[in-house]
């Protein structure tokens, strides 16, 4: 379960990292090829962030996971 909650924050932030490149990256004067990347990739990074709070979701709801909660002392 860990393993595929790390692997959806690398894929997470590996698409806020290519639209960021994308952003920033000098088109020579053409902006008509980085429009649409940077989009397409926060497009990638939004759906992964709600496939994971979906699949999180899920997992509780088959028992997969349990809330642990903070210990009271």
């Amino acid at each position: 379960m860990k393993i595929i909650l790390v692997l959806a924050f690398i894929g997470i932030l590996m698409a806020l990292a290519a639209a960021g490149l994308f952003m920033l990256k000098n088109g020579s004067g053409s902006n008509s090829k980085r429009g649409p990347n940077m989009a397409r990739a926060l497009a990638i990074r939004v759906g992964v962030s709600v496939a994971l709070f979906l699949f999180i979701l899920f997992s509780y709801w088959m028992g997969w996971i349990q809330p642990s909660g903070l210990p009271l002392r």
